[in-house]
């Protein structure tokens, strides 16, 4: 291609931008009862416009009857009653905006709730206008060829309604029939929602699942010896490009916005069809990466006192950030589908707590990408760990509780598991202050709050120079300060070491080197890298001294610094 002819998105605002993810349920509730609310972050906007972030990422706020907090929308016009009304959105929006802070929604379009009209209709006939707009078997047919459900008891995408006497289509919950995407008129359908909220003035769209949204509608066999996984083959259908581009070139280019979709089952052979500017689809991508490095690989040694393989993290960060190729990435270590980022990168350890969050907020925020934090990491919240189903609320929990109770499984070590896995550990309460309930209601939370509100809140840690909250501001005016942090090509550095995580960021007359230990022990990172006449702008020790010796750091647990050459 004609270099003169490439998109240039140099300096493209969502680039330089920090994003906050706000799950609203948890994070504040205003009226006492017990759910998070629109209220009630507007009540504590000037609490996220103290943090020095750009980007709000509300999770889905629209009308829903809640079987996937949320992520099953029955009316995407509308705001889902415990959270208020279109007008408290608006004044949300609104003053975000006049604090400089802009706001995406959390789009979810592979997918709707069974409550939706179009789904209430389809499924009384096949002679509906509406049942083109999901994904049918008819059964005489047979029965349909097997694809996987994340959340159902069973694990079959397939459920049989009596009345069309034909079986409808559901990746997620039985309650979250997919949506048919290879339906044109659908696909306007999407378009004018789309436009409704950016007409309101939204700026952009996380995309859940858009990776999903494309099917076969012939429906057939998968050979399970090349998919043992069964999404990896449901992401990709030839036809996704073709929808995302005609939804960039009929919506999303028509407005200033960011897109960031969801790449479940998106390998790294495949991220950049979707994030290369030439190709008019979405902006940048968020990965699986740092779930499946956790949840998959074991560790590198037993002496790294670590449960993963530090090797391949950084493998697996190293390899996104080439594959990415003329697009941009994205940094993140936790979200509200996956445990909390300190109990499973860092240390929820009483001793090592602290200083592995601010490990662990240094990485993030000195990355080459777009970073993606997620509300309550800043102030150090850990996994709850619950040991009772009853205490859950997560439909993925349950719905495995209750898959296990049938096959006659452990159920106590299911729970075991649970304690380190499920997705209620990201989910409780914003911890504010020491008060009742950590001061997120005054009446009863819709979960549980963590009993370590008391030692991690924001209120007490605004007061400490040296908390995690008040690093956490300091790393972002120090990446905002320096546009090699953003900017900078990113060069791993001593890549075969299983205790340290090492790599430079250079751009134009800018060089750093950032070292980070990842163990709960003394560890040597040997760089390779000459530092003698450098100079530390930022560490999470504050005795570090910077001793040149030979290219090597000595680092004591969870430390790290951030070197400019």
């Amino acid at each position: 291609m004609n270099m003169k002819n490439k998109k240039d998105t140099s300096g493209a605002w969502w680039k330089e931008a920090i994003v906050y993810q706000i799950y609203p349920i948890s994070f504040q509730n205003s009226n006492g009862d017990g759910t998070g609310d629109l209220r009630g972050i507007i009540d504590r906007l000037d609490y996220v416009k103290s943090l020095g972030i750009d980007v709000i990422w509300l999770n889905p706020i629209f009308k829903s009857p809640n079987d996937d907090n949320g992520y099953d929308v029955s009316d995407y016009c509308e705001i889902m009653d415990e959270f208020g009304t279109m007008s408290d959105f608006d004044e949300l929006l609104g003053k975000a905006h006049d604090m400089g802070i802009k706001i995406i929604l959390d789009l979810v379009i592979n997918h709707y709730s069974d409550e939706h009209p179009w789904f209430m209709e389809a499924r009384k006939s096949r002679d509906s206008k509406y049942y083109d707009y999901y994904h049918w078997w008819p059964a005489e047919k047979g029965t349909p060829a097997y694809r996987e459900s994340y959340f159902d008891v069973d694990g079959n995408a397939w459920k049989y309604n009596k009345d069309t006497d034909s079986y409808y289509l559901h990746y997620f919950s039985v309650k979250q029939p997919d949506l048919n995407w290879e339906n044109p008129e659908l696909r306007q359908e999407i378009y004018k929602i789309m436009r409704f909220w950016f007409d309101k003035g939204v700026d952009g769209f996380r995309m859940d699942s858009i990776s999903y949204i494309s099917k076969d509608t012939d429906f057939p066999e998968v050979d399970r010896t090349m998919y043992p996984y069964i999404f990896d083959y449901c992401a990709l259908n030839p036809t996704l490009h073709s929808h995302l581009q005609e939804m960039n070139r009929e919506v999303l280019s028509k407005y200033d916005i960011m897109t960031v979709g969801e790449g479940s089952s998106v390998c790294k052979s495949e991220v950049s069809k979707f994030v290369d500017p030439d190709r008019n689809e979405l902006q940048i991508m968020y990965h699986f990466g740092p779930s499946e490095i956790r949840n998959y690989t074991g560790p590198d040694a037993p002496s790294t006192g670590i449960e993963y393989s530090l090797l391949k993290f950084k493998q697996m960060f190293t390899e996104w950030d080439n594959a990415i190729g003329e697009g941009w990435p994205t940094i993140y270590l936790g979200n509200h589908d996956q445990p909390r980022m300190i109990s499973r990168f860092g240390s929820d350890d009483h001793k090592y707590h602290v200083i592995s969050a601010k490990m662990l907020t240094m990485f993030i925020l000195t990355m080459r990408g777009t970073p993606f934090w997620y509300a309550w990491d800043e102030i150090g919240m850990s996994n709850i760990k619950f040991s009772r189903i009853e205490d859950y609320r997560d439909i993925s929990t349950l719905n495995g509780y209750e898959h296990a109770r049938k096959m006659r499984g452990n159920l106590k070590k299911f729970l075991e598991n649970q304690k380190n896995t499920s997705r209620d550990n990201a989910r409780t309460p914003f911890q504010w202050d020491a008060s009742d309930n950590a001061g997120f209601t005054t009446g009863t939370p819709w979960i549980k709050v963590n009993p370590n509100y008391k030692k991690y809140n924001a209120m007490d840690e605004s007061k400490d120079t040296e908390s995690i909250l008040n690093f956490f501001r300091k790393t972002i005016r120090l990446r905002k300060e320096h546009k090699a942090l953003i900017y900078g090509q990113y060069i791993l550095l001593d890549s075969k070491n299983i205790h340290t995580y090492s790599y430079l960021r250079e751009y134009k007359n800018e060089r750093y080197l950032i070292s980070l230990n990842f163990t709960p022990k003394e560890a040597i990172s040997r760089t390779g890298v000459n530092t003698e006449n450098g100079e530390v702008v930022l560490k999470n020790y504050n005795d570090f001294k910077l001793k040149d010796i030979k290219g090597k750091i000595t680092l004591r647990p969870f430390e790290t610094v951030v070197i400019k050459l």
